[in-house]
């Protein structure tokens, strides 16, 4: 396997200036180290990261290239974050499977959620709906097994209460990309709980801040295409927006232990694509950038971790040639 150490004195932002409130200007963090863990395919891409049963898990697709190829899933596992090797490979026949995103269930076992479009051609494009998989143990996974219907990707999701919540967002642009809110209790089957009432939604990622639920939602192929911020209480059924201003890819969030809130995501600015760790200010609804991965290129989709008093980074970048999978590890300092 081939892995690359990179070794950064300094990061220089190439973000905007956009700030959230005053008050809430306290996240600042350092980073620590930047490795390649993966480049084997010739697009490596779509990642997310968890911590299970003390090991680390990085999931990702493999491919021929952003949307082309019978994409593949890969799961590394790591027993301490240096070595990495391959656990597990999903694939399905003639169907290109995507952004794969893991979870831990109440009942211990990991669930492991994609997209699958079909056929892996999408010449013409006859099939698009999400799937999950299980494992016990992080090797042995389950076939892959579709739910909700057709043309509905669910792309992230969260446990809650021994319940899981996601957004799901209508496929074809004709349908002008609206989304539903959909809950779980077996990952299996799901009941819609809202439809969600702005046009263009892509990417969510659903967060909890005791009962509240905030939701991080990209939108694009459309007028605004600026990411939105939602906020709803129980049961969920109304939901408020806030209008982020900044364009934004493969969307993550994550709120640590003193109610500071990280978001990373892509962001493009100048004609250049770079994956950025933010503070969300949930209040202002505002992103102010903190700091800047290597990155370029295709990149981004970041899975988020926060263990030992440090925050891991998985996402992928194409900036030092194919597009590869990266691990960042980072600490909070003193701002």
């Amino acid at each position: 396997m081939h892995q690359n150490r990179i070794a950064l004195l300094g990061i220089f932002l190439v973000c905007g200036d956009q700030s959230p409130a005053a008050d809430s200007m306290d996240l600042s963090l350092k980073l620590v180290q930047v490795t390649k863990i993966w480049d084997q395919a010739p697009h490596n891409a779509f990642t997310d990261l968890i911590r299970f049963q003390d090991r680390w898990y990085c999931v990702f697709r493999e491919g021929t290239g952003h949307k082309t190829g019978a994409g593949k899933i890969r799961v590394l596992v790591s027993e301490n974050g240096e070595k990495w090797e391959s656990a597990a490979l999903l694939e399905t026949k003639d169907v290109d499977l995507r952004d794969p995103k893991l979870s831990q269930m109440p009942d211990g076992r990991l669930m492991l959620l994609g997209g699958a479009a079909v056929p892996a051609s999408r010449d013409p494009l006859t099939d698009h709906y999400s799937f999950v998989s299980f494992s016990k143990n992080g090797k042995d996974w389950t076939q892959p097994q579709r739910v909700l219907d057709s043309w509905q990707w669910l792309w992230r999701v969260t446990w809650h209460k021994d319940a899981v919540y996601g957004v799901a967002k209508w496929v074809p642009p004709s349908r002008e990309n609206l989304a539903a809110l959909y809950k779980s209790k077996d990952g299996l089957k799901y009941e819609k709980v809202a439809d969600l009432k702005l046009r263009y939604l892509s990417e969510a990622t659903l967060v909890f801040d005791g009962d509240v639920l905030y939701c991080l939602e990209r939108r694009s192929k459309g007028s605004p295409d600026t990411a939105v911020l939602g906020r709803s209480e129980p049961p969920y059924t109304n939901w408020t927006w806030k209008d982020l201003g900044v364009t934004i890819g493969g969307p993550n969030l994550l709120r640590f232990s003193d109610g500071t809130w990280l978001a990373a995501s892509r962001l493009r600015q100048q004609d250049q694509s770079r994956t950025v760790l933010f503070q969300l200010d949930p209040k202002a609804g505002a992103l102010r950038p903190v700091l800047t991965l290597p990155s370029g290129g295709d990149n981004s989709y970041p899975g988020l971790v926060w263990h030992d008093n440090q925050l891991w980074v998985s996402y992928y970048s194409s900036h030092k040639d194919k597009a590869s999978i990266y691990l960042a590890r980072l600490q909070r300092v003193a701002p």
